[in-house]
């Protein structure tokens, strides 16, 4: 089974803001830590139950570490249903917890 995955408004903002970021110095970077972004999602597409909750609270609320370099990138994402994942959120690892 394939997951149809979906990103937010916010989540798409926030994919343009960390590659900008890094685009200002060094393009290959950008371009690689986008691709690893990219690639995580892939992953969610067959298997969005194997990554970690986020909430107590809700348990189809989950978040999936991506590796990039030393550190990497945090994808916050809910199952909707049965055929859907959306996206809500990505950030760097470093950067303070927005959601």
């Amino acid at each position: 089974m394939s997951y149809l995955v979906r990103y937010t408004k916010a989540a798409k903002d926030d994919l343009v803001r960390l590659y900008s970021f890094l685009v200002n110095s060094d393009i290959a970077v950008a371009r690689k830590a986008l691709e690893s972004i990219q690639n995580g999602v892939k992953f969610l597409e067959q298997f969005p139950f194997s990554c970690r909750k986020a909430s107590k609270e809700d348990p189809l609320l989950r978040e999936m570490i991506i590796s990039f370099g030393s550190r990497g990138y945090v994808v916050l994402f809910s199952i909707d249903d049965k055929q859907t994942v959306t996206i809500l959120a990505v950030r760097h690892q470093r950067e303070d917890d927005l959601y």
